[in-house]
């Protein structure tokens, strides 16, 4: 089959294509920007990427049209497949069809952590031989790669997906996830977010249902028990086997934290081992009880998975390691929800003790940009010693807000900006030795990151 995918340096259709490649179909797509790094990579897969939506792309004449969620009525090349009456299907929905059809299927939703979660339960699989497929947000270092088929020669029946909550297509309005023909869900928590496609957390909760539909009664549920958004969506009515993770006590998943950051896993108040790893933060922690009670699911004893899980590297930005210079480290974060940044915050603090923390924050995500989280902002970021803003007062990514207003109550310690140039200059002469910028955003930022390095050298 020769399928051309409309919006395909996505994240979420750049996966489902190199996916299709690996599954033997002809792949071309096109964008509004192709650029690396998914360009490379695509390209690198022998994938024909095409700038921009020119109608005269269906001489290409494919079998199927992949439509991604980027794309909406007024495409001129949608348009020409409209008027044309040609097939065309939404990504998540080809990826059930044709990805996971008999699969078993582990998906990982939530508001946060999918990816980190996903990552972890994809790399517990692989090192206890299960060879699974997956598709993530993002690039798990154990792989190298966001998406592939299986990593031997035969394919494996298991498969990881990041499932996401936001919406197919401009012509289906439901969540991604129900598309995907799960088995094991893990529901790893649930807040409000996504405030262009979502009124309020009640929406959000009822594609959570949804998905919890879908699952058969030979599934399981993954739910974290700390959530009640999550307590009402599987109160409103479940038809498969529910594991709770987070307990404090009693039948369930729970944890108890060492000093040195290693943490027992318990089920059902039974030890199964001790998490020896260098990650930090009580959210990856939680993450880690949920990937190892779904791979636990498959057949993966605890013990197996704890021990999978000393050796697992972490996502691409993920308080990643960017560089250091003067002894001063600079970090790259994919979080920008303000719960996300909190905890963030807090798990770098706990791991560096007193030494000051720069944070370095982009509010960038649509929910962001239309200022629905601004107020709780300065609470996500009071455990920072230092506090530099940046927001676009014009183009696509301008903030419809004043940000400088909204860090206004961290008083002295915070700033904003609307020039990089003028943040990398504020955070190179704020900065010293022992040092540690943290940066945050769910965009490229500009190359703040090596921008900063390349300052702070001179």
């Amino acid at each position: 089959m020769h399928i051309h995918i409309l919006g395909i340096c996505g994240t979420f259709m750049g996966g489902l294509a190199v996916l299709a490649k690996q599954a033997g179909h002809k792949v071309t797509g096109c964008d509004a920007n192709v650029y690396p790094p998914m360009s490379t990579q695509l390209q690198a897969q022998g994938i024909e990427l095409i700038e921009g939506f020119d109608p005269a792309q269906v001489s290409l004449q494919p079998d199927l049209y992949v439509i991604g969620n980027v794309v909406s009525r007024g495409n001129p090349l949608m348009e020409e497949i409209l008027n044309r009456g040609l097939a065309y299907v939404s990504g998540p929905q080809w990826i059930g069809e044709h990805i996971l059809r008999n699969k078993w299927v582990l998906s990982v939703a939530g508001t946060h952590g999918k990816t980190t979660t996903s990552s972890m339960l994809a790399w517990i699989l692989e090192d206890a031989g299960y060879d699974p497929g997956f598709l993530i947000g993002g690039v798990p270092m154990n792989f190298g790669i966001s998406a592939r088929l299986s990593g031997k020669g035969e394919e494996s029946p298991f498969f990881v997906i990041e499932a996401d909550e936001y919406d197919t297509a401009f012509f289906d309005k439901r969540s991604k996830f129900v598309h995907y023909r799960t088995k094991t869900a893990v529901l790893n928590n649930l807040e409000y977010d996504h405030a262009d496609i979502f009124p309020d957390l009640g929406a959000i909760e009822t594609q959570f249902h949804h998905l919890v539909r879908t699952v058969p009664g030979v599934g399981r549920l993954i739910v974290n028990a700390r959530e009640e958004s999550l307590r009402r969506v599987v109160d409103r009515g479940c038809w498969s086997e529910q594991e709770w993770f987070g307990v404090a006590q009693g039948q369930g998943w729970s944890l108890t934290e060492h000093d040195d950051g290693r943490f027992d896993v318990l089920f059902n108040n039974e030890l199964q081992g001790t998490v020896n790893w260098a990650l930090t933060g009580e959210h990856n922690r939680m993450n880690a009880l949920a990937s190892i009670a779904a791979a636990r699911h498959v057949g993966v004893v605890p013990a197996v998975a704890i021990e999978a899980l000393s050796k697992f590297e972490n996502v691409k930005r993920r308080m990643e390691v960017r560089g250091a210079v003067r002894d001063i480290t600079v970090y790259d974060d994919f979080a920008h929800h303000p719960t996300a940044i909190a905890t963030t915050v807090a798990g770098l603090r706990k791991k560096i003790g007193s030494s000051r923390i720069l944070a370095v924050l982009e509010p960038r995500s649509n929910t962001m940009k239309l200022g629905t989280m601004k107020e709780a902002l300065p609470g996500s970021l009071v455990d920072a010693d230092l506090v530099f803003g940046y927001g676009a007062r014009a183009g696509k990514d301008a903030l419809g807000w004043n940000l400088g207003e909204a860090l206004a109550p961290l008083g002295q310690k915070a700033g904003a900006y609307d020039d990089i140039g003028a943040l990398v200059q504020a955070i190179v002469k704020a900065a010293r030795p022992g040092d540690h910028v943290l940066v945050m955003s769910n965009g490229g930022f500009g190359g703040v990151h090596q921008k900063i390095l390349d300052a702070l050298a001179q």
